[in-house]
């Protein structure tokens, strides 16, 4: 009797196992099969190619590479009568050392259970591919503009499928430095460039590199189920159309978990739009802590977040990103400064704790791409239905463009931002500077002169049924304005130190309080200056 593959994982009907008539099928020309099995008909019922079949040994120190490639091979070159080309690649129990593995259109990678795809450290004379000549381009960094030099890499491919209860092990790829674009190294887990149709799912993943999962171009994307424990960034969805991820786990201490982006990679500008997050965890736990059940946990400034940013020559557009718990790590942040336009987000039922900065919207003009960008929008966000508890009282959320490009049109409600507190005026930055041109991140103004918000260049800002608190007394305004229009706050309730204003106002326009707490309801058409 054969085997079949169900959506979740391999089903093994009969007792025949391995050596049944459902064996994969011979590549010619490859490694012979055990005599005592007979090569299996392309024509017959069998889509399963085992790498074994193929030369691959599982042994932790033979270098199984080839024989894998070997096995994706044979599979996208059979035509099944019962429904066309390609088949599924089967790695079964055993650790499969590797280099690069080149992934073909219709064929399915399937990890077993107690299976190990492990990177491999190269050696003098052997290693992963070489990287693309001439792919790189002024304004990305290597890893961004090279997909080859991979554990896994596909390029131009069309229903591809990763997926099992097994683990990749990036133990053998470089994630930083100058080692990144030497000969024989591999600095990513997985990468594509222009693929479609795209499904990873089950998957654990350990130490992953530079990128852990790198997709650049890549349209119909799913991710599903993963455990991801790595020492940079985790997923990195870069210039694609229609994805999902779910039910995933993602620890990453050192770098972002889920980052969209929209990079000048692909030497045009393509927005990265129609993205769903949902039911996922991201987390800064010590490395490998996650996978070992063990949890440890660092002070403030653990990464590990999501992020829409950093690259943004394109824009993000119809983004929903729901059910996420954020752990020990940064808060969430939508960041464009390179000439994109960050339009349409909705972020609901989230929930933080001993986060760094919970909320970053920046809007910059660092414009690292070709000189006819122009500087981008950040617009119609909506954020509602959130916990935070325990964060990091030097960096309140922030909202923050730069004079003439204010963010727009920004709503958070039912929030409860709970900040640890404890610090004085004195503490802060009271004038931060306003960095135009840098490198977005949430500690970049340096502590700040509020414990809850700070909203600077914005116009059209509505803060309602937002619970600001503070763990221990903090003599700092719970929300500074700053160059902002039309802002409106409603049935709010916020902490107040003696002696202390809740709201401090700048350069302030069309401003509101309604039903809140401590301050009693108020229209300002003006201020130069105030404090309530």
């Amino acid at each position: 009797m054969g085997r079949s593959f169900s959506r979740r994982g391999i089903v093994t009907a009969g007792a025949a196992g391995l050596a049944g008539a459902a064996l994969p099928l011979m590549a010619e020309g490859t490694a012979a099969a055990s005599p005592a099995v007979p090569p299996i008909d392309p024509f017959g019922p069998s889509r399963v190619f085992d790498v074994r079949r193929f030369g691959a040994k599982g042994d932790g120190v033979t270098i199984d590479s080839p024989a894998i490639n070997r096995a994706i091979d044979a599979a996208a070159k059979a035509d099944h009568r019962d429904g066309g080309p390609g088949g599924t690649v089967y790695l079964p129990p055993g650790t499969y050392a590797s280099y690069s593995i080149r992934l073909k259109s219709n064929v399915a990678l399937y990890i077993a259970h107690g299976a190990t795809l492990l990177a491999a450290a190269p050696t003098a004379t052997q290693g992963y591919d070489p990287a693309e000549p001439g792919a790189g381009n002024p304004y990305q960094d290597y890893g961004h503009s090279h997909w080859h030099n991979s554990l896994i890499w596909g390029e131009g491919l069309t229903n591809v499928t990763i997926f099992g209860p097994g683990v990749i092990d990036g133990k053998g790829l470089v994630s930083g430095g100058s080692k990144e674009s030497q000969p024989l190294q591999g600095n990513k887990a997985i990468a594509l460039r222009l693929c479609r149709n795209v499904l990873i799912q089950d998957v654990t993943m350990l130490n992953g590199g530079h990128f852990c999962i790198l997709p650049t171009g890549v349209d119909n994307f799913r991710i599903d189920g993963l455990v991801i424990d790595t020492n940079r960034d985790g997923i990195d969805i870069d210039c694609c159309k229609n994805v999902r991820i779910s039910n995933t786990m993602v620890n990453s201490p050192n770098d972002d978990a889920i980052v969209l982006k929209s990079s000048y990679a692909l030497n045009q500008v393509r927005d990265t739009e129609n993205v769903t997050i949902d039911n996922c965890l991201v987390s800064g736990f010590d490395l490998g802590t996650l996978y070992d059940g063990t949890y440890k946990r660092g002070k403030f400034g653990r990464t590990g977040r999501i992020k829409c940013g950093t690259e943004a020559n394109g824009g993000f557009k119809n983004i929903a990103i729901s059910n996420v718990v954020f752990d020990n790590c940064r808060g969430l942040a939508l960041e464009t400064v390179d000439g994109g336009h960050l339009e349409d987000i909705t972020v609901s039922n989230i929930t933080m704790r001993d986060v760094q900065m919970p909320f970053f919207l920046r809007l910059g003009s660092r414009m690292r791409g070709p000189s006819d960008l122009q500087i981008g929008t950040l617009r119609r966000v909506s954020i509602s239905n959130v916990t935070v508890t325990g964060a990091d009282p030097h960096y309140p959320s922030t909202i923050a463009g730069i004079p003439g490009h204010p963010i727009e049109d920004v709503r958070i409600s039912d929030v409860r931002h709970l900040m640890v507190g404890g610090l004085t005026p004195g503490d802060a930055v009271q004038n931060p500077p306003e960095l135009e041109n840098a490198y977005p991140e949430p500690s970049m103004f340096g502590t700040l002169p509020a414990f809850g918000f700070f909203i600077r260049h914005a116009d059209q800002v509505s803060i309602e049924n937002v619970d600001v608190r503070y763990q221990q007394q903090d003599t700092r305004p719970a929300i500074v304005l700053r160059d902002v229009k039309r802002a409106d706050f409603h049935h709010d309730k916020i902490d107040k130190a003696p002696d202390t204003p809740t709201f401090v106002l700048d350069s302030v326009d069309d401003f509101t309080v309604t039903t809140s707490r401590p301050v009693a309801d108020v229209h300002l058409d003006h201020v130069d200056h105030k404090e309530l």
